[in-house]
């Protein structure tokens, strides 16, 4: 999809996949806001199978509600939701990093494991996110209990900036949910689930039990539950880890181990109190690398993937961050490249403002313009036909100039005031055979010319107007 063809979603320009899931695929995008303000942001798009199943679109619905609820820096922001043609968009914050599924996949590849202290970072920006969702209220300051119930590597973004957020409540579980869990039917990934989510029931220590197993995975670089099938992965679940990080990590310390093992237990109530106390408690283990460590690490397993990504998403912002076609017409699939006809006027208003072109000028052409069609518009008289207008249209003559006293002639009558003259068209028809009157020489031409009227020179029209104006310019900015 290139500059030239994004789609645009009310504020928003639509650009290429960036990721894939099971229910929606995520792009970059832009906010279109006024006076050329523009925003990276990542959409998530429902897939089309999807946006017609109710059960679905109260889900996607649900998710950004919660997670509007949740103000954090380790929990990816919800910004918007649109809703279009049949469609759904999730606008979120564009974090540029990369998930930890990927990074955890990148190292297993190479043989090895994640640092113990980026590992332990990465999970306690992870609980702090976490706190941050079960301790969300809505608008009254009443606790909403939100449950990730998804808590995985997948669902963790870990950005160039060293900081973990937490990402997807679309599984969520809330007070008030619009949108409810079948009988029979789990939410979440099979391979993190806790005894009792199986179960049906869940709680906040549900997601503890998933970010232990997370952090189980990040110290050894192995699977915790997966097996072959899922039934066995039901069974390896039911019975609980029974093998500490250290069997396949030496590095591991002893308060490390403990605190990994009680995240696992089988019975919630043994677990941590809460993701906060937890997160704590990991401080205090094991030493936590800075964020610029944790920027560095995803520099060197994902660098050419950041890189590759961050480069696209920089030709976007510098040769599409504002589409020529307005930001409302929301309804056209593909934005064109050439700008609207109002973009003319809009154009030339602006370069008059700032001095580009003469508004002096402008201003005296306007006002001569307005002024002749108000004269003629006045000449013409209703309900008469073109011709007869052409024929009554006349010129009033001149007053005759002031006359001295002695060389004004006696008359009893009084003077008359000055007539309408007949037009050339009129006078040819009244008197055929009239002999045209002597032409004026220019000395009695020019004795006979008028005064002529006062008239505004164009500088004080314009500076009369001119603060009109620019609270014109001022409101179209």
């Amino acid at each position: 999809m290139t500059s030239a063809q994004v789609r645009i979603l009310d504020r928003y320009a639509l650009y290429d996949e960036i990721a894939s899931g099971g229910m929606a695929t995520v792009h970059v995008g832009r906010l279109l806001g006024p006076v050329g303000f523009s925003r990276t942001v990542a959409i998530k798009r429902l897939h089309p199978q999807y946006a017609k199943e109710p059960d679905f679109v109260s889900m996607f619905l649900d998710e950004a509600r919660l997670a509007a609820r949740i103000r954090h820096p380790n929990v990816v922001g919800t910004l918007d939701v649109v809703a279009l043609d049949g469609e759904l968009f999730l606008i979120m914050e564009y974090i540029h990093g990369e998930s930890l599924s990927r990074l955890m996949r990148a190292v297993r590849e190479r043989g090895g494991s994640i640092p113990i202290p980026v590992a332990a970072s990465i999970l306690v920006d992870v609980l702090e996110g976490l706190h941050a969702a079960h301790e969300a209220t809505n608008d009254h300051g009443e606790p909403l209990g939100i449950v990730h119930r998804d808590v995985s590597p997948q669902n963790i973004l870990v950005g160039t900036d060293g900081i973990a957020r937490v990402l997807d409540f679309g599984v969520a579980k809330a007070a008030g949910r619009v949108q409810n869990t079948r009988d029979g039917q789990l939410k979440g990934k099979l391979g993190y689930m806790a005894p009792e989510q199986i179960a049906g029931r869940t709680t906040r220590a549900t997601d503890l039990h998933a970010a232990s197993v997370v952090l189980w995975e990040m110290l050894t670089g192995r699977r915790l539950y997966h097996a072959d099938n899922e039934l066995q992965t039901y069974a390896n679940i039911l019975a609980g880890a029974k093998q500490p990080p250290s069997a396949h990590n030496p590095e591991v310390a002893h308060e490390l181990n403990e605190l990994v093992l009680r995240g696992l237990s089988s019975n919630p109530e043994a677990r941590f109190a809460s993701a906060r106390e937890m997160a704590r408690a990991l401080q205090r283990a094991t030493r936590l690398a800075s964020a610029s460590d944790v920027g560095d690490w995803l520099e060197e397993i994902a660098g050419p993937d950041v890189r590759a990504r961050a480069q696209k998403v920089t030709a976007i912002e510098s040769t599409g961050a504002m589409p020529a076609a307005s930001p409302h017409e929301s309804r056209d699939p593909v934005l064109r490249s050439s700008p609207p006809v109002s973009m003319g006027l809009e154009r030339g208003l602006r370069r008059a403002s700032r001095g580009r072109l003469g508004l002096i000028p402008v201003l005296a052409t306007l006002a001569a313009v307005a002024a002749m069609g108000a004269y003629y518009g006045s000449s013409i008289r209703p309900g008469a036909t073109r011709g007869e207008n052409a024929a009554s249209v006349s010129v009033r003559a001149p007053a005759p100039p002031p006359v001295a006293p002695s060389a004004r002639a006696p008359s009893a009558t009084p003077p008359t005031a000055p007539t309408m003259m007949p037009s050339s068209a009129s006078q040819s028809r009244a008197k055929p055979s009239q002999p045209q009157r002597p032409r004026p020489t220019r000395e009695s031409s020019t004795a006979a010319a008028p005064a002529p009227p006062t008239q505004r020179l164009p500088s004080e029209s314009a500076a009369s107007s001119q603060d009109d104006f620019s609270h014109v310019l001022d409101s179209r900015k």
